[in-house]
């Protein structure tokens, strides 16, 4: 496959509704993959810059995850999301332990 030809398909998880108890994981999950995203840009050289600068590799949104704008918020609340909808689509289920 050509990657000028690549077309995401990723699973279809719009029939799959979290529950509500899985609302604070979805917040800690989100708050995990900025901070593991953010550990590896910064393995990598990878500093803070008001502006991304893919050469002097400066980036904003290496600050910690409560200082984030929403819309970054939101990316990373997604991606959590997205992979808790798709744990219970191939059959898994997620519960607390007690």
């Amino acid at each position: 496959m050509k990657k000028d030809h690549y077309t995401p398909q990723p699973v279809d998880t719009s029939d799959i509704k979290l529950p509500k108890e899985l609302n604070l994981l979805v917040e800690s999950m989100a708050k995990n993959v900025h901070e593991v995203w953010a550990q590896e840009r910064m393995n990598q050289g990878w500093v803070y810059g008001e502006k991304r600068d893919d050469v002097k590799k400066h980036h904003p949104c290496l600050i910690p995850y409560e200082e984030l704008s929403e819309d970054e918020k939101k990316y990373d609340r997604n991606t959590s999301q997205e992979t808790l909808k798709l744990i219970i689509k191939q059959g898994f289920s997620i519960s607390k332990k007690k």
